[in-house]
């Protein structure tokens, strides 16, 4: 079904005009809500320790309607677009405007922007020619270096189709493409191994990230910190002035202070940030953003799952705090606009808002200044996992690459560093941001409540004084 129609409502049988009856319907006397219909292509394959250990290929439909009452919404889906389907759903979800007559608000404003290729990735490379790459991948990781023990790699296509239907009959339709190759080498001396890995994708076909030179730049980076990791020692445990360095490191803002600062967490007053607008949050010179409209990038969207138009929304500026993520139901709530980040995992999951790309814009320190200022610190370079408390903003995030500072010195790289914070506390405790911002690879996937979606995060390198650094050394 790859050459399906984009028309999915009239691909299904349903029938746009009979969509539009019952939708109608449906929501007369509520605030907001929408039918969202929903066709996705997915194709993942794993090549592991020299062989493919799996391949799947998936395709799933279906609608989501949603009745929006104040602060509650009714929602109701299923897996089959059809007109008993549609009337099961709207009599479930009127349930929620029991005693509630609301007025329907403003449909989203239209737009032309069409951030990504509406190419389906899934067909090319073909299915042969997937693993014949993956095969080459594990190859030439293990002539590269007789310490590799394991290779993992993968490649993952998706292709989704969005249409929204709104019961004023505002309507707006999208085709969402999505990759990712994922590269992970395990390397050993004795008994001792260490792993590293890489990763990129975005909103486009496979080709620029399955070319030869990229692919082998990636091998190389993964090798090369597992290389890091097999000579580091155990990281100190302390107060220590940290260096973060710039791209993926800003995964660590994305978690202790980007979701702060979407608009449900402050309306219902759990984020630290809650009630602090216009207020100084963090450091002069601290200007974060989310902008949803950088072409091609992971977290990019050209319309969000309500069908408002993605936009590029300050946050904090100069310290400040400029701005929340809204969808359309907390925007309406906190007397703001939507700023396009009403986002759901699927079909099946309501919209909330979530993060697109969040990114920490430059300052105008040399990185390399930024290092020598540091007479006794940690230089972080990678992030693994981590964990965030939204209402007090404290966070724990483990290092997969961290080196020892001294004197200005980069020194021995360190093993089981954990930076341990508050995440507002650690915006006012930046102290230098460098001029050398750049954006992650395109390998980022945001969590909440119960609901996964692909973001991007960016940063330039920055130093924060004083941050307390968990460690494994005796």
């Amino acid at each position: 079904m790859s050459d399906i129609s984009t028309d999915l409502i009239e691909a299904s049988g349903l029938g746009l005009e009979k969509a539009r009856q019952i939708t109608r319907q449906a929501l007369d006397g509520a605030d907001d809500g929408e039918l969202f219909v929903e066709y996705k292509q997915t194709e993942g394959l794993v090549f592991d320790n020299g062989r493919l250990k799996a391949a799947n290929y998936d395709t799933s439909q279906g609608f989501g309607l949603r009745a929006v009452a104040g602060e509650a919404a009714g929602y109701a889906h299923a897996g089959d677009i059809s007109e008993a389907a549609l009337k099961r759903a709207a009599d479930a979800v009127s349930a929620v405007k029991s005693g509630h007559s609301g007025t329907y608000a403003a449909a989203p404003s239209r737009t032309n922007q069409s951030l990504y290729s509406d190419i389906n990735p899934i067909g090319s490379p073909t299915f042969e020619e997937k693993v014949r790459l993956l095969q080459e991948i594990d190859a030439y990781a293990r002539q590269k270096d007789p310490r590799v023990r394991q290779v993992t790699a993968s490649l993952a296509g998706q292709w989704q189709v969005v249409d929204i239907l709104r019961a004023d009959g505002h309507r707006v339709r999208d085709v969402r493409p999505m990759v990712r190759l994922s590269i992970s080498v395990v390397a050993g001396n004795d008994d001792r191994q260490e792993s590293g890995s890489y990763g990129c994708g975005g909103r486009e076909a496979f080709g620029r990230f399955i070319d030869t030179a990229n692919w082998q730049a990636g091998v190389d980076e993964a090798l090369r910190q597992a290389l890091v990791n097999l000579e580091a020692v155990p990281a100190p445990a302390g107060t220590f002035d940290v260096v973060l360095g710039p791209g993926w490191p800003g995964i660590l803002l994305h978690e202790a202070v980007g979701h702060g600062l979407e608009g449900d967490f402050n309306r219902k007053k759990t984020s630290a940030f809650a009630g602090l607008m216009g207020q100084r949050v963090a450091a002069p010179g601290v200007t974060i953003v989310d902008d949803g409209t950088i072409p091609d990038r992971r977290g990019s969207i050209s319309v969000d799952d309500e069908g408002t138009p993605s936009s590029r929304t300050v946050l904090i500026e100069d310290g400040i705090l400029r701005g929340y993520m809204q969808d359309r139901q907390n925007a309406r709530l906190m007397g703001m606009e939507p700023t396009g980040n009403g986002r759901r995992q699927s079909y099946a999951h309501i919209p909330m808002p979530r993060m697109t790309n969040t990114v920490m814009m430059n300052g105008d320190k040399d990185p390399k200044e930024i290092l020598e200022s540091v007479k006794d610190g940690i230089y972080a370079v990678s992030f693994g996992g981590g964990q965030v408390d939204i209402t007090s903003g404290k966070f724990v995030f483990s290092c997969t690459e961290a080196y020892r500072v001294e004197n200005g010195k980069v020194g021995a790289p360190v093993k089981g560093a954990m930076l341990i914070g508050n995440g507002p506390d650690a915006l006012t405790r930046v102290s230098m941001i460098g001029n050398d911002m750049q954006l992650d690879p395109g390998l980022g996937t945001c969590g909440k409540q119960g609901q996964g979606v692909p973001v991007g995060v960016g940063q330039p390198s920055m130093r924060i004084n004083a941050l307390t650094v968990g460690g494994t050394a005796v």
